[in-house]
């Protein structure tokens, strides 16, 4: 299941139905959980704890120090869930004591080629980084959050949960939950109705977030008016979901 040319350090912890492909390099102090797959000229760098059924492919580079110029070799951490697929040429960093120590990944995410993800970031489940998506340190996505091809989100953003950027967006304040993006800089264009649609979400769901996203962008309230008059109206999870993720914003909302 070991190539013969990878190289496993003694310190490292693989379940014993991992494959690790030719020319690996799994460091010390690295966990993979059962049914991984590591391809060919991969690097994992500890301390990493992937899940189980976690594959990457060639020349990713997961758990490695971060770029940021504070770092001076402490010992932070990458920890991601299970089923998550990183593709070519990815780069995914621990954290950094400035923040919280650890660099924290859900399960079920996609990251396909050369995305990369910064120190401290915090990613839900069901995400997907399309083609060189780029993560800047302290981001936090939201659950099936959706980012297109060539975009980047500055250090610090929320990106709400059922949000969606398109290709070659720059985010630089925070997206509230189920808005579609884009642009440079980036701008809201309306609700993701087709991603909601597609996950399941109710008719009755879809009206009321129509009318909250409305308040919030059509009616020239303040952002406190918005969110009074949204939870005065609604009491649905949906709804106190997107006010809560406006609520939160440190930066500003994309308007």
């Amino acid at each position: 299941m070991i190539h013969p040319t990878a190289i496993v350090d003694p310190g490292a912890c693989l379940a014993d139905d991992v494959e690790v492909g030719p020319f690996s390099v799994i460091g010390p102090d690295v966990e993979i959980g059962a049914g991984s797959r590591i391809g060919p000229h991969v690097v994992v760098k500890g301390p990493t704890r992937l899940g189980e059924r976690t594959r990457i492919f060639q020349f990713a580079s997961v758990g490695e120090d971060c770029q940021d110029k504070k770092y001076a070799g402490e010992p932070t951490r990458l920890v991601m869930g299970d089923d998550n697929v990183v593709r070519e040429g990815a780069t995914l960093h621990r954290g950094t004591i400035q923040d919280r120590g650890e660099t924290t990944i859900g399960s079920r995410n996609l990251f396909m080629a050369y995305a990369h993800v910064g120190h401290d970031c915090v990613i839900g489940d069901d995400c997907i980084l399309a083609n060189q998506v780029t993560l800047a340190g302290h981001v936090t996505l939201g659950n099936f959050s959706i980012l297109g091809g060539l975009s980047a989100v500055h250090q610090f953003c929320h990106f709400g949960e059922h949000a969606m950027a398109g290709g070659g967006s720059i985010i630089t304040k925070d997206t509230p939950a189920y808005v579609m993006i884009n642009g440079n800089p980036a701008q809201v264009h309306g609700l993701n109705l087709i991603g909601m649609r597609r996950r399941g979400f109710s008719n009755e769901s879809l009206k009321a977030l129509g009318d909250a996203y409305r308040l919030v962008y059509r009616q020239g309230l303040t952002v406190e008016q918005a969110l009074t008059s949204i939870r005065s109206r609604y009491s649905l999870p949906e709804t106190e979901t997107f006010a809560a993720s406006i609520e939160v914003s440190s930066r500003g909302i994309i308007r």
